[in-house]
């Protein structure tokens, strides 16, 4: 395959997701929304027992940047994974070894 046979735009907006999951706490929230599972923001910042407004702030990365999507649902809005096949990705991060 030559450069001129890739797509620069799905590379590009898959470059940003990779980009919005790479930190701690939002590889944590991707790993709790894998399978379909949807959670709002008050479950996700119990879960990972830090501060609504951190949950918050990451989400919002992780949604602006094509990761997650949302519903609102009377007071609450749901959380979930806009692609399934992030997925894969959770489980190449799970099989990495790196040990310091």
């Amino acid at each position: 395959m030559n450069y001129s046979e890739l797509n620069i735009e799905k590379l590009t907006l898959a470059t940003e997701m990779l980009k919005a999951i790479a930190h701690p706490l939002r590889i944590s929230i991707v790993k709790y929304l894998d399978g379909g599972v949807k959670l709002t923001v008050t479950e996700i910042h119990e879960r990972l027992g830090i501060e609504q407004s951190t949950a918050s702030h990451h989400l919002g990365i992780l949604k602006s940047n094509g990761v997650l999507s949302s519903k609102r649902d009377g007071k609450n809005t749901y959380y979930f994974l806009k692609h399934s096949v992030l997925t894969g990705i959770l489980d190449c991060i799970d099989k990495c070894n790196c040990q310091v």
